[in-house]
C-alpha cells in the first residue's frame, strides 16, 4: 500500500493580509531565513461556488514551482489529512514577528 502524501496548511503574512495555503512540500531553504513552499494545492474548478479569494491565490501561485517566504512571516504550518480552500484574510490584532537579536552597538 502507497504511503499517503502529506499536505501542509501554511499561514503567513504579506502586506497587511493572513495568506492560508495549502502545499505537499514546506523546506528551510538554502536562503538564509526564507521557508520555502512547494507543490501548491487548490481546490477543484468544477465546483459551483468559486470562493474569490482561493481564485487570486490560484491566479497569483498557480504557475508558481515554488515560492520563499521570509521565516519571520510565517504564523503557522500544520500537516493536515486533506487540503481546504485556500484564502486570503486580513490581518486583525497584533502579530509579533519572531526576535531576532538586537543591532550591535558601536564602540
Amino acid at each position: 500500500m502507497a504511503a499517503e502524501e502529506s499536505i501542509y496548511r501554511v499561514a503567513f503574512v504579506n502586506q497587511d493580509k493572513v495568506y492560508e495555503l495549502y502545499v505537499k512540500h514546506v523546506f528551510q531553504s538554502d536562503l538564509w531565513g526564507f521557508i520555502e513552499l512547494e507543490g501548491f494545492v487548490f481546490g477543484s474548478r468544477s465546483e459551483l461556488v468559486v470562493d474569490p479569494s482561493e481564485e487570486k491565490l490560484r491566479q497569483q501561485f498557480g504557475e508558481v514551482k515554488r515560492t520563499y517566504v521570509p521565516m519571520h512571516a510565517i504564523i503557522r504550518i500544520d500537516e493536515v489529512r486533506q487540503s481546504g480552500v485556500a484564502k486570503i484574510t486580513d490581518a486583525k490584532g497584533i502579530i509579533t514577528p519572531f526576535p531576532t537579536l538586537p543591532p550591535k552597538k558601536s564602540p
